[in-house]
């Protein structure tokens, strides 16, 4: 077994583990990084489609504020492009499908009235919100105590307006309207800045992608890390007594004086600590599900649906994939739409086989595309609820009582372990952008201790 010795271990070589490393390293401190995989990036991986071209089977877009994700990929040499969204837009809703252009579909007035006052009401709301300490909020304990599906059912008047919204929610949070707590939807808004820019392409999270995956971003900057990233090492046990922390994964212990955990909290919660956190945090990792999620891409030999005069842009009243991309390489070869399977959908069709899973989405961008999309030249999905590393997608949500009753332990430190995620950020929670932010702020925290302690055992020596 290897073994190594560092000022600080870091375990989980996703965006936040990287750049917490690399911050580290920037300052003088000594840094192993120990990754469960066999690659760096964690919910963000490229998948080759042929020709040195590559889709994104993880996480893929960035946005407007999110601004730590912009710069890292300048810095490390990745450029992006938008997301294409030229054309009009597909909208399949009570057995018509329709065409437009924008933003707003062409559908019923009194609904798209109907899902505009919601989400106007839930910009207010969401003003309110402490998003350092959202347990803090006024009012927090009557937010946190109902779903967003109570809400909805209050707020949301129309059938076809609940629909919309409850196709964002599931669009944001994998998840269903039900599963998720009311003050959880409202920082989310409030971590973004508003609601349209958690779901919009252009102007909002989805508005941009990475010439050549997004993983490449991750892959680049794990370069700085050197021999101090060690693959293949999955964390079972973290021993933090006295001034020495053990970290012990599959073949490779390291000894270090601090420990950074940047996994997602219920992942952190199957570590074995020794000595046992405390049972506040423990409980926090077992109400902070994964959301659930399979991305699913047909490959064409060309993007038809552009000469069609179309985006590739679709939502769905049906389904099974009810939100649709054009996920084609930057120059539009090969063809690729992109649909989503998430919440409800997903859970069941991650229990189906593949071939299930490829005729229910292939039959959807049919029905939405015409008769050429019925015969893709290759399918691949990627059921993220089975990853052994992740369990899930895209990050972690917080039912009723979470806020208000953990959340207080979500990035507190314990002793010499301290905690990092996109699931620890105020900012962009849930997001890369929040990961990289996560990373930048335990470095921070981690040098602070050190130097702490260091200046303190430099006092006690006079």
């Amino acid at each position: 077994m290897a073994e190594h010795e560092a000022d600080v271990a870091v375990v989980g070589a996703g965006f936040a583990g990287i750049v917490a490393a690399r911050e580290l390293q920037r300052k003088g401190i000594d840094v192993v990084v120990l990754e469960a995989r066999d690659r760096v990036g964690g919910r963000v991986l490229n998948e080759p489609i042929g020709d040195g071209k590559v889709v994104e089977v993880g996480g893929q877009w960035v946005g407007p504020g999110q601004d730590r994700l912009y710069a890292l990929a300048r810095e490390v040499g990745v450029e992006t492009y938008p997301t294409h969204s030229e054309g009009e837009n597909l909208i399949e809703f009570r057995g018509a499908l329709k065409r437009y252009k924008g933003t707003i579909p062409r559908i019923n007035a009194a609904v798209l009235a109907d899902v505009g006052q919601a989400q106007a009401k839930l910009d207010r709301l969401a003003k309110r919100v402490d998003v350092e300490a959202p347990w803090r909020t006024p009012d927090a304990e009557r937010l946190d105590s109902q779903t967003f599906w109570s809400w909805m059912r209050r707020n949301v008047y129309t059938p076809g307006g609940r629909m919309l919204i409850e196709l964002s929610i599931e669009a944001v949070w994998a998840a269903e309207p039900a599963d998720v707590s009311l003050l959880h939807v409202l920082f989310y808004i409030a971590s973004a800045g508003n609601f349209d820019l958690l779901v919009d392409t252009g102007g909002g999270a989805q508005q941009d992608r990475f010439v050549g995956g997004s993983q490449l971003v991750a892959m680049k900057a794990a370069e700085d890390l050197g021999d101090r990233l060690v693959l293949d090492a999955p964390v079972r046990r973290i021993v933090h007594r006295g001034s020495t922390v053990s970290v012990i994964a599959d073949n490779a212990t390291a000894w270090c004086k601090r420990v950074v955990v940047a996994v997602p909290p219920p992942l952190a919660g199957r570590i074995a600590y020794d000595p046992p956190l405390p049972g506040h945090r423990d409980q926090l990792t077992q109400r902070m599900p994964m959301g659930a999620v399979i991305k699913c891409m047909a490959i064409y030999d060309e993007p038809f649906w552009r000469r069609d005069g179309l985006s590739g842009q679709a939502t769905s009243d049906v389904g099974p994939a009810k939100i649709v991309f054009d996920n084609s390489p930057p120059d539009g070869s090969p063809g690729v739409l992109l649909g989503f399977l998430e919440g409800k959908r997903a859970r069941e069709y991650t229990r189906a086989g593949e071939a299930e899973r490829r005729d229910a989405v292939v039959g959807t961008f049919a029905r939405l595309f015409g008769p050429k999309a019925a015969k893709p030249e290759r399918y691949l999905d990627k059921s993220w609820i089975e990853e052994e590393w992740t369990r899930g997608c895209y990050g972690c949500y917080l039912p009723t009582g979470g806020w208000t009753s953990y959340g207080d332990a979500i990035k507190a430190p314990i002793g010499r372990i301290h905690w990092a995620g996109t699931e620890t950020a105020s900012i962009w929670m849930g997001y890369i952008d929040g990961a990289i932010r996560s990373g930048e702020r335990v470095a921070a925290e981690v040098a602070t201790a050190l130097q702490t302690s260091s200046a303190s055992r430099a006092g006690s020596a006079v």
